[in-house]
């Protein structure tokens, strides 16, 4: 009798055991981006790029970037973490208020491509509910961290009514290494195209950090895109811009 006890019991802890250790299936950018919620960079016949910022927001180099992109009139997306939201929410009123955008980057930012549906969905939804409430809009972009992405986190942020937001893959400088700021300016200049989307970062270090080459760059960058007539927008801006079957920008744009 206990055998016959013992062994669907078995089966059923080997089942859920395999199910939790699967790998992810990971299939080809061509194959994400058909189903028209990924999006790595934007067609468009007009000069804009989307400046994006992650990891914030940073109570000290935060408000020095939206500075620089005020002296430009450039507007930017930032997707933000929401255990970083929580602690500096008039950062991310400021960024709302002067008119970029937010977008969910996790609540608690789990570098892993091993994250379940289940806890992916709880971090969507907890910082939707943090960025709610300080904004009083919830976001729709959301950008996998460390730009990993498999199918659980597609399909769980889709699920969610998530577009997903990479970047152009000759847009990443890496940033979040802080390399000296003449590199990354060289790195997003020399091969900028229109609707590419740019990935830097607004958090390095810690809270208490006071040096961001980031920050340095970004002057520079603005001001050779502007030399180049460039214009940069929010990433629901090109998409809307673009005429693509996206929705219609919720915020400043309407």
């Amino acid at each position: 009798m206990k055998k016959i006890i013992l062994f669907p019991i078995l089966l059923i802890i080997s089942f859920y055991s395999i199910q939790n250790h699967a790998t992810a299936v990971t299939k080809s950018r061509e194959a994400y981006e058909k189903t028209g919620n990924v999006i790595w960079e934007i067609k468009t016949k007009e000069k804009l790029v989307a400046i994006t910022f992650d990891d914030g927001p940073h109570p000290v180099f935060t408000p020095q970037i939206l500075e620089i992109l005020a002296k430009y009139n450039a507007k930017a997306t930032f997707f933000v973490a929401g255990n970083k939201a929580e602690r500096f929410p008039e950062v991310l009123r400021r960024v709302v208020k002067e008119g970029h955008e937010v977008g969910n980057h996790t609540y608690s930012h789990l570098i892993t491509s091993k994250i379940t549906a289940v806890k992916l969905k709880e971090e969507l939804n907890r910082t939707d509910n943090i960025i709610q409430m300080i904004t009083g809009t919830k976001p729709t972009l959301y950008r996998p961290v460390a730009g990993i992405y498999n199918d659980v986190i597609i399909n769980t942020a889709i699920k969610n009514g998530k577009f997903v937001i990479l970047w152009s893959w000759d847009q990443d400088p890496r940033d979040w290494r802080n390399p000296p700021a003449n590199q990354i300016t060289r790195y997003v200049t020399k091969g900028i195209n229109p609707g590419d989307i740019i990935v830097l970062h607004d958090w390095h270090g810690s809270e208490f950090s006071q040096a961001c080459q980031t920050v340095m760059a970004l002057d520079d960058i603005l001001s050779y895109l502007s030399s180049k007539g460039y214009k940069p927008v929010t990433v629901s801006e090109m998409l809307y811009r673009s005429k693509t079957n996206y929705p219609e920008p919720f915020y400043p744009f309407r």
